[in-house]
């Protein structure tokens, strides 16, 4: 053979080889991109769980965002919607939730929400159900602008009245549902009857405490890790808390079973009716004043004339007291300068809310397992502590029962025109949590508005449950 036709045979050889090489490359790629995905979910799942099984460090859900990060990326994103319309005692929201459905798993990961609201409360308008469903229906507006036209016939809707609808005559009550029940047969979302009810004072206690742990991000774990939810309303008050002690198991009527990504949990709850922090307010300006729009209050400072509070659609005029009052020095610094000014008597004022607690909370003894829990608050307890001063409106914080009780001390000793009545609500709120729930001074309280930029409010929960039930 001569040289020149070895060196085209090697070439040959050569040229094969490369081409061998370039088809088994060829081969091996993935076939599709949903391979890829699968791959790297794969790997990422597998790594987390490593991690979380042999160090115990990470907490369950970075590994669900994690692949619900990758997913999304290569346009794997299914959302999901709700509507849930709050008829509160003193005005009515809409919250509007954008959910996607976890990858992993069949739980459901918030992504945003609309707030908005009204007032007065729905309950307000007993005699006039038309104009009480007219509000509603401006809520339903902003709700149509929050989600996507192609989604409303997938996006349940549900109205649920609370205490202020409970406290009503049965009729009244039923007259306000039904206007809302014929708003809501001509509304492009998904409804059925039951869509529109008054919610039990028990459920609206489990969804609050859903709410905060769901945003906290403590219902995956252990339940040991979850808070305590106390939630102030206008017309009712709720303390919910996972139960451990056999005390609070033993106690089967407030024991009950809330849902959670991981399966049920045992929650102690108890919804007080007439504690709400509205229903004080008029128990306490009323005393003494039965049936009388024009009261005098021993809980409002005497300087305080006529200032309006409406409650369940009657205007009340409510002033101090005309006659003997205490009276203090007005003090510039260290130094009494001599002014007498007239103030509230916070003995008597206490004594009023107190026997006033007492009546409503007398047939249930105090949780005993509360005072161990971190305690989360919020609705009426966060308002009222960011209007005295004792967090920041904006970014909430921590309190003790006792601050409550030194600032309403504080506050009764001072003309507030702008805040008649913040003397009598700080005063309650005081002796609600340690006379009523059996708190010490020093229980320390978190109070927040928003966690993570979201709403602490039981529609939350009533949503997850709502959508949970119709996407499993």
């Amino acid at each position: 053979m001569s040289n020149s036709e070895l060196r085209r045979r090697k070439v040959k050889e050569h040229n094969e080889k490369a081409t061998n090489r370039k088809r088994k490359s060829k081969d091996v790629r993935p076939k599709s991109i949903h391979q890829s995905l699968l791959c790297l979910i794969i790997s990422v799942t597998v790594l987390t769980l490593f991690v979380v099984l042999y160090t115990d460090q990470i907490p369950w859900y970075l590994g669900h965002k994690a692949v619900d990060h990758v997913a999304k990326q290569f346009g794997y994103y299914k959302p999901v919607y709700a509507v849930i319309i709050d008829a509160g005692s003193t005005g009515s929201r809409v919250l509007a939730y954008t959910f996607h459905e976890s990858y992993l798993g069949e739980h459901l990961v918030l992504d945003k929400e609309l707030f908005d609201y009204n007032k007065p409360g729905l309950s307000s308008f007993a005699k006039e159900p038309e104009k009480g469903a007219q509000m509603i229906q401006r809520l339903l507006e902003k709700a149509k602008k929050e989600i996507p036209e192609q989604y409303w016939n997938k996006t349940p809707l549900i109205l649920k009245a609370t205490a202020g609808l409970r406290l009503l005559p049965v009729e009244q009550a039923e007259n306000l549902l039904n206007a809302v029940r014929d708003l809501f047969k001509k509304t492009p979302f998904l409804t059925k009857q039951q869509s529109v009810e008054i919610m039990d004072g028990t459920d609206e206690g489990i969804f609050s405490w859903f709410t905060v742990n769901f945003l906290l991000e403590r219902l995956n774990g252990n339940p040991l890790n979850t808070v305590a939810a106390l939630d102030l309303g206008g017309g009712s008050t709720q303390v919910t808390f996972y139960a451990v002690t056999p005390a609070s198991l033993q106690d089967k009527k407030h024991i009950h079973h809330a849902a959670s990504p991981s399966g049920p949990i045992p929650v102690f709850t108890h919804s007080y009716l007439g504690l709400g922090l509205m229903a004080a307010r008029k128990a306490v300006i009323t005393f003494g004043n039965e049936d009388v729009k024009n009261v005098t209050c021993e809980c409002v400072n005497p300087l305080i004339r006529d200032k309006k509070f409406h409650y369940h659609g009657i205007d009340y005029w409510v002033s101090g007291l005309d006659q003997n009052y205490p009276t203090s020095q007005t003090r510039d610094n260290e130094f009494y300068v001599g002014e007498t000014v007239p103030i509230v008597n916070f003995t008597k004022c206490s004594n009023i809310i107190s026997n006033y607690v007492r009546d409503i909370s007398s047939k249930t003894k105090p949780p005993a397992e509360l005072p161990s829990k971190v305690i989360f608050a919020f609705s009426y307890y966060y308002d009222k502590a960011s209007a005295a001063g004792l967090i920041d409106f904006t970014k909430g914080g921590q309190v003790k029962v006792e601050d409550f009780k030194k600032t309403a001390e504080k506050t009764c000793k001072e003309a507030n025109v702008d805040q008649p009545f913040i003397c009598m609500d700080l005063t309650f709120i005081w002796i609600l949590l340690e006379k009523g729930f059996g708190l010490s001074l020093d229980t320390k309280i978190y109070l927040y508005k928003k966690i993570n930029g979201h709403e602490i409010s039981w529609a939350l929960g009533s949503a997850y449950d709502l959508l949970r039930g119709t996407t499993n």
